[in-house]
């Protein structure tokens, strides 16, 4: 449990950021460790994304592509730590970045981070909710013994229930959250294990590989340069290890937070690329090297074939339903746009931004972000390449609204203070590494799978990412009746021994017993 001195120490924190505290905060270290590392889910992370690894590279995009992309995944996880550890609030990214900035454009481009981090998370949902949906399906198909194949709208319905599930969740107190997370990091290390130890000794003697052919096989079949298509790989790693700022967005429910927040990252992503590695080796001496045949698996889940056992997509689903049930990605979606709301940047800010009373947590959010995902799943009836959008678009919004804050700590004059976590005169070395990582992956990802373009291969991620910008800029800069927010919009507003206002374009609402006390401007 928390001490009443770091409390105490937290709320002092937050007061001097500006905000007062309105979560219980019920989260220790071990259990924003569990929160962290519940996001990237090693095991089932892969499974879901095993397909875009394997046809770009194969076994050399597997195990080699993860380890690059690793290394510099844990270059962007610290310039991220960094900044949550020297200040730690919910509203993480768009916070940062209008602290940071020049005060000639911190407006707009807190504006802008704001709106990205909330289209990742969203979009981040929405693809979790797919994923697990892929996985139940599976686990059907196997069980009618491959009779019943699951059809898109089938998908989507399963989907759907899986929003609905994950936000229900979602609205429970902080303190049930918390107390889960010791569950699901066990869960999660014995999947592992199933994975590392039992599938070698459960292979059958022909699917077995060399060590020639694991380490060093190279397979492409979507006819893209081998260089290109192994940085297409990337995505596997850069999907599955992501969300450094979800671990953020619950700092004014986490105790220590300026110390537990940065660690459990780190202590996450190191494991999570180390594990991945390990996975992917086991998976790669184990899946026979008849490509083909695993990416005609009948359940739509080559990563069941490779793995050469029904047991284990067996055992992945009803993992991922348990772990993502406990809708971590909602919850951090549900805070940042609570904080965001909270600063009257979103429309209906004064309905989003409501804490009830019963649960002690803002429900009304929650219900906004499952709203859009479910909008975002529609993109799923575009066609089957469409899907890799669903995945790419968490990735590209994600680094887009990275790339600002860490750019400003370093481009602007300002005020920044290291926190407990600081990496001194490595800092500067290792956020110039992680920005041009991260604009180089940007770039690569709005690529379709295929050279072959075509309506129905098209890669929608910048579609997707070019109209949420295009709509959050028409939003600052709407030129009429002092709409837009480049009139009223003046970045996290402090609250501290405040009532809360909200601009005169948005409808305000009576007090009521669960709503902060919230009051329309005058």
């Amino acid at each position: 449990m928390a001490t009443t001195q770091s409390l105490n120490s937290d709320d002092a924190r937050l007061a001097e950021l500006g905000y007062k505290q309105e979560f219980k905060r019920h989260f220790t270290l071990w259990e924003t460790f569990g929160l962290s590392f519940s996001i990237i889910t090693v095991v089932p992370g892969i499974a879901s994304v095993f397909f875009i690894s394997i046809t770009n590279g194969g076994p050399v995009s597997m195990i080699w592509g993860w380890l690059t992309a690793g290394l510099f995944i844990t270059l962007v996880c610290i310039a991220v730590s960094e900044l949550a550890s020297a200040a730690p609030t919910a509203g993480g990214l768009y916070y940062w970045t209008h602290r940071y900035a020049s005060p000639r454009c911190r407006n707009l481009l807190s504006w802008i981070v704001g709106y990205s981090n909330t289209i990742y998370l969203m979009a981040g949902v929405a693809s979790t909710a797919w994923s697990i949906a892929l996985q139940i399906a599976a686990c059907v198909t196997i069980g009618s013994n491959f009779i019943w194949a699951p059809t898109t709208p089938q998908l989507f319905g399963i989907s759907t229930a899986v929003l609905v599930a994950q936000a229900l969740v979602a609205c429970f107190a902080t303190r049930i959250m918390a107390r889960l997370q010791s569950l699901v990091i066990a869960v999660n290390f014995a999947l592992i294990l199933v994975v590392i130890i039992s599938l070698p000794a459960a292979t059958p003697k022909e699917f077995r590989n060399d060590t020639r052919y694991a380490l060093g096989r190279f397979d492409n079949v979507n006819d893209w340069p081998n260089g290109f298509a192994f940085c297409l790989s990337f995505l596997t790693p850069l999907w599955v290890i992501a969300g450094f700022d979800v671990t953020a967005h619950i700092s004014e429910e986490a105790s220590n937070a300026n110390f537990a927040v940065p660690w459990a990252n780190m202590i996450s992503t190191s494991l999570a690329v180390i594990i991945g590695v390990a996975v992917n080796i086991a998976v790669a001496f184990c899946m026979g090297n008849d490509l083909l045949s695993i990416l005609s698996d009948p359940t739509g889940q080559p990563f069941a074939t490779a793995s050469c056992s029904r047991a284990s997509i067996s055992l992945t689903t009803p993992y991922i339903s348990i772990l993502y049930r406990y809708c971590i990605i909602t919850l951090a979606a549900s805070r940042q746009t609570f904080a965001f709301a909270r600063d009257g940047a979103l429309p209906f800010s004064f309905w989003i931004y409501r804490m009830n009373k019963f649960s002690g947590t803002p429900v009304n959010a929650v219900w906004v972000v499952t709203s859009v995902a479910f909008i975002l799943t529609l993109l799923v009836f575009a066609g089957p390449t469409a899907i890799t959008t669903i995945f790419s678009l968490p990735i590209v919004a994600q680094y887009l609204s990275y790339i600002i804050p860490i750019f400003c700590r370093f481009a602007f004059k300002n005020d920044f203070t290291p926190g407990p976590f600081y990496t001194g005169r490595l800092s500067a070395p290792i956020s110039i590494f992680s920005l041009v990582w991260m604009v180089f992956m940007m770039i690569v990802f709005m690529f379709p799978a295929t050279p072959i373009v075509s309506s129905v291969g098209m890669n929608y991620t910048s579609a997707c990412l070019g109209a949420w910008v295009l709509l959050s800029l028409v939003g600052y800069y709407f030129p009429f009746y002092g709409i837009g927010g480049v009139y009223w919009f003046k970045g996290p507003v402090p609250n501290v021994d405040t009532e809360r206002e909200f601009p005169s374009s948005a409808v305000s609402m009576e007090k009521s017993g669960d709503s902060n006390n919230l009051e329309k401007k005058a």
